[in-house]
């Protein structure tokens, strides 16, 4: 069975809690069998989200990355312009019956692998 990867889009806006929330994210789906790709855990460990050039680069990074996942889950109620760029993107190359939308965690179970 191949595993799909997951794009993990969830609110950062340089927050240390928004990086744990994504964390539990990534690893309840590696519980459920997927791969997942949450860029904001990794790519806040060396650049600065409220440097605007660092924030530019990181949205790039992450477009390129979304072109390997299979799917998009967007976690949470809130949606920020930085979550809303990596949707159209991902909209426009995967389409938009790729992504799941789950404003809280009880929706996990409506998901089939």
């Amino acid at each position: 069975m191949t595993m799909k990867v997951v794009f993990i889009c969830s609110p950062f806006q340089g927050k240390q809690e928004n990086i744990e929330k994504a964390k539990k994210y990534c690893r309840m789906l590696v519980d459920m069998g997927y791969i997942p790709i949450a860029p904001h855990v990794y790519f806040s460990q060396f650049m600065d989200d409220h440097n605007p050039e660092d924030r530019r680069r990181a949205l790039e990074m992450n477009k390129k990355l979304l072109e390997f996942c299979d799917e998009l889950w967007v976690f949470g109620d809130k949606i920020t312009e930085g979550m809303r760029e990596e949707i159209e993107y991902f909209k426009k190359i995967k389409g938009i019956d790729k992504i799941k939308f789950l404003r809280d965690l009880s929706m996990l179970q409506t998901i089939i692998k």
